[in-house]
């Protein structure tokens, strides 16, 4: 499989602080591609990198074999961005927000009424087609988000935490979606950002880990479940005739067994791959002892286990260059224009209508009422063309 984007060397500093450090990455065409860190880990800066919206310190950016400058066209062609930030056009209806996003893509009407028809049926949003925006529950605003960036038919798609808040139905069709577009028709690229260590375990093909602006792993989740953290946990309970003593240590010499304690009347033990040794295991201990066996579980190690071990259990707080809505920021730069935020609070009132040109009728007040307390890194215009 063919490499489509290759980071070498990239680094980015904000005066003494280094946000991204000597990363070098490859991203596979036709992957999902997970990109998890804390808070302030340099996820969003390295983004801001990879698509040409940040001019790095140092190091070098390619997509396709091609080096990404500031703001390049090629950039904005190629890629898609579903921010974490709902980002939508109230009163204009699903259909409508699909067909005018394509139009500052200069995407043909004829192709993409078509598209947007198609987007909204993958995405289970066809009886929503002539819906408002506003009138949407927060599922099908998520939904019709990714569809969004997927209009102009990108090559890469960048989704950043695409499901938090949705439940299990609405994310299931969410993820499924996802791998679709990956592995099916065009076989899109998509860089994952997510706190939501289920969500990268079941859509990535390979995870990078990221803290303090460094490479901690990069390998597929399976790798990195069956190498790194404290690996699986077997936990076997014995009744109080069993005698446990010196058992520990004999388990301890088993290649590939990480730990093993006596814990009362319990034999916890961790390694890597814990099926694989079961038989080792039950070798090693004594037929008396394995007589008084009455309980065993095992817990798999998991991502987040991985996470934890790598990155540590302390709280993190935003860094520079890693706060507020990014790659909302982002995905306006990219589409050459502004796109009025819909925040997801006190939705407003209006009459209902919208015409072809997206201009709605009636009370023009911005939505959500939360913009004091986001981020304001550029002034933002509604489709009106003030704010």
């Amino acid at each position: 499989m063919e490499n489509i984007i290759e980071t070498k060397g990239l680094t980015k500093k904000f005066g003494d602080f280094t946000a991204v450090d000597g990363l070098d990455i490859t991203v596979k065409r036709g992957e999902v591609f997970g990109l998890l860190g804390p808070n302030g880990a340099g996820k969003t800066t390295s983004i801001n990198m990879m698509v040409g919206l940040l001019k790095p310190t140092s190091g070098k950016v390619y997509i396709e074999g091609h080096e990404v400058k500031a703001h390049s066209p090629v950039v904005k062609a190629k890629v898609g961005v579903c921010p974490q930030n709902i980002v939508l056009w109230p009163y204009l209806t699903a259909k409508e927000n699909l067909v005018f996003m394509a139009d500052m893509y200069e995407v043909p009407r004829s192709v993409s009424s078509e598209r947007a028809d198609k987007l909204l049926a993958g995405l289970q949003l066809t009886d929503k087609t002539n819906a408002r925006a506003s009138a949407l529950s927060g599922g099908m605003k998520r939904r019709l988000n990714l569809a969004m960036a997927l209009i102009h038919d990108p090559e890469i798609v960048l989704l950043d935490e695409p499901s938090p808040g949705l439940d299990p139905q609405t994310r299931l069709v969410l993820w499924d979606y996802i791998q679709n577009i990956s592995k099916k028709g065009d076989k899109k690229t998509v860089i994952l950002t997510t706190h939501a260590m289920e969500e990268a375990d079941r859509l990535s093909d390979r995870v990078a880990i990221l803290d303090k602006g460094k490479l901690k792993a990069l390998d597929t989740p399976e790798g990195l479940k069956n190498s790194l953290g404290e690996g699986d946990v077997i936990e076997m309970r014995f009744n109080v005739e069993a005698n446990l003593k010196g058992i520990d240590a004999s388990l301890r010499k088993i290649e590939g067994i990480q730990k093993a304690d006596i814990q009362g009347s319990r034999l916890v033990i961790n390694s890597y791959n814990a099926v694989a040794h079961m038989p080792k295991i039950f070798e090693t201990l004594p037929k008396e002892v394995a007589g008084h066996l009455v309980d065993l579980k095992l817990r798999k190690n998991t991502l987040e286990d991985v996470f934890i071990s790598l990155t540590g259990r302390a709280l993190r707080e935003e860094t520079v260059g890693e706060g507020g809505d990014m790659l909302g920021h982002l995905a306006e730069q990219l589409m050459g224009g502004k796109r009025k935020e819909h925040g997801g609070g006190k939705e407003e009132k209006g009459d209902g209508k919208s015409d072809v040109n997206g201009e709605a009728n009636g009370d023009n007040k911005k939505e959500g009422g939360g913009a004091k307390d986001e981020p304001k890194p550029v002034k933002r215009r509604s489709m009106e063309g003030s704010e």
